[in-house]
C-alpha cells in the first residue's frame, strides 16, 4: 500500500455535522481500549505535529492537550482511519498509565452483569 502524505491524509476524515471526528485512545503494548474522544481539524493537525494526543473538549469548547494538567500524556505510536474514515483509533504510550478523569487505567471499567433484577453497571 502507498504512503499517503499528511494533507491527503487530513481530507480523508469524514466529520460530522460538528466538524468533528470520533477518536479511539489505545495503549500500544496491552492493546487496552483507554478511551474515546472528539478531534476538530485543529486539534488533528496538533497531533500529528506534536505527537501527542490533543482532543477537542465539546463540554469547554476548546482544544484539549491531554495530560495538560495531570501529566497524564498520551504519546502517538501510530494513527488508523477506518474504512469509512469517520473514526481514528490511535495507539498510544499512556503516562503513569491513567488516562481517565477518574485516575483508572481505561476509561471503560464499567461491566455490565445480569442480575436477577436486571441488568447493572458494576465496577
Amino acid at each position: 500500500m502507498s504512503s499517503i502524505d499528511k494533507s491527503d491524509w487530513l481530507s480523508q476524515v469524514t466529520w460530522n455535522d460538528q466538524g468533528l471526528v470520533a477518536v479511539i485512545a489505545q495503549e500500544a503494548d496491552t492493546g487496552d481500549v483507554l478511551m474515546m474522544a472528539w478531534m476538530n481539524h485543529e486539534s488533528l493537525q496538533l497531533t500529528l505535529e506534536k505527537g501527542e494526543a490533543v482532543y477537542w473538549s465539546r463540554s469547554r469548547k476548546k482544544i484539549w492537550h491531554k495530560g495538560e494538567e495531570s501529566g497524564h500524556i498520551q504519546v502517538i505510536k501510530s494513527m488508523h482511519l477506518d474504512c469509512d474514515g469517520d473514526t481514528i483509533l490511535i495507539k498510544v504510550d499512556q503516562k503513569d498509565r491513567i488516562a481517565c478523569h477518574t485516575g483508572a487505567h481505561s476509561c471503560f471499567f464499567l461491566s455490565l452483569e445480569k442480575t436477577t433484577d436486571g441488568p447493572v453497571w458494576k465496577k
